[in-house]
């Protein structure tokens, strides 16, 4: 179900450079960590293992596991706390991911669907990112699609002698105008001729692609069209595909729970990094676009992410569809490296889905 960026060891770790027994002391250390936030030393291990081991010879596998960059001690004579790697290592090799809860799957579908009765799509997604937020006590995020609309109908009117109001018409009902100047000396009949060449090619199709569609036609010769038309058209098409189109919306809900559960002035100062971090939109905005080249769900964890590297922050994302099943935007949580990853990735997974359904996809 998840998809990531390789981790700069995941290909020298195998299952098969670990025991039963070091397999199972890792996945306790990871645990109480995820759990607790704290290290957990070798004496208390001994006494939750499901083997009988000693303190020292459960001591000598966490050495093996330090050693492999599995796991580290934030001071001497502590316990180990899993690294980055090791909880890369964690989520892909060793974690259980479970199915979303009959009550977290109705509590989902239930706010989603009540969010879109008779509303605009943005709230529905606010809500989305606020659920998330709630279930999972880490700030929601979402990133909304580019505003690349499928088209119904375009009008080209005359205002002066030389501007014309180009009007776009969505399937989704959004009307937007944009100005077009005109070659001097146009006939009227110039504009319905251009019109309804457009028009023949543009419904249900983005902005992008009745572009691309119109340019090969004209580039071919396909087209009976006068010069000036073609013009129109040209400069039309210019002006549309500029604009406003690549400005995304990023949703940020529930940041207050990441203030929540701190255990020391260090956890608080990572949630002032994250802070910081997420009020640089343009940065989380391409982040999050990274997850929209892959299916799925895609856990980023710490310094995989540049941006997050020095909150030491984790992102659980999936992308969500249009009704064309075309990826137009993510939706996620962001917070600590302990995120509770076997109950957030299919809740991450299902919101997804649920939302994307919504949509038609």
């Amino acid at each position: 179900m998840t998809n990531h960026d390789p981790p700069l060891a995941a290909n020298q770790l195998g299952l098969a450079q670990l025991n039963e027994r070091s397999r199972e002391i890792f996945r306790r250390i990871v645990e109480s960590y995820l759990a607790t936030g704290e290290p957990v030393g070798s004496r208390n291990l001994s006494r939750i293992l499901p083997m009988t081991l000693s303190p020292a010879s459960v001591r000598n596998v966490m050495s093996d596991l330090e050693q492999l960059g599995l796991v580290y001690a934030p001071h001497t004579s502590a316990g180990r706390l899993p690294t980055e790697i090791g909880l890369r290592f964690f989520v892909d090799a060793l974690m259980q991911i479970g199915d979303v809860t009959e009550q977290d799957r109705r509590a989902i579908e239930a706010q989603v669907a009540a969010s879109g009765e008779g509303r605009s799509f943005e709230a529905v997604l606010t809500e989305a990112s606020g659920l998330l937020s709630g279930l999972s006590r880490a700030a929601g995020v979402v990133l909304t699609a580019k505003s690349n609309p499928r088209l119904k109908h375009v009008e080209f009117v005359q205002l002066e002698p030389e501007r014309a109001l180009v009007i776009l018409v969505g399937e989704d009902g959004q009307v937007e105008n944009r100005v077009l100047n005109l070659p001097p000396g146009l006939p009227a009949s110039a504009l319905i001729e251009a019109g309804n060449f457009v028009n023949a090619r543009v419904r249900g199709r983005t902005l992008d692609e009745v572009r691309a569609e119109i340019e090969k036609t004209l580039k071919e010769g396909q087209a009976e069209l006068d010069a000036l038309t073609q013009k129109i058209i040209a400069g039309g098409l210019a002006s549309w595909s500029g604009g406003e189109s690549d400005e995304r919306k990023l949703i940020v809900r529930g940041q207050a729970h990441l203030l929540e559960d701190l255990k020391a002035l260090a956890d608080l100062e990572r949630v002032r990094l994250l802070f910081d971090d997420l009020e640089t939109r343009r940065e989380v905005i391409d982040i999050l676009g990274r997850a929209e080249r892959a299916e799925g769900v895609r856990v980023f964890i710490g310094s995989e992410n540049k941006l997050f590297s020095l909150s030491g922050s984790s992102t659980i994302v999936a992308p969500y569809h249009d009704a064309s099943g075309h990826i137009v935007g993510v939706l996620g949580v962001i917070g600590p490296t302990r995120l509770n990853y076997a109950r957030i990735v299919p809740m991450v997974d299902y919101t997804a889905k649920v939302v994307s359904k919504l949509l038609g996809g």
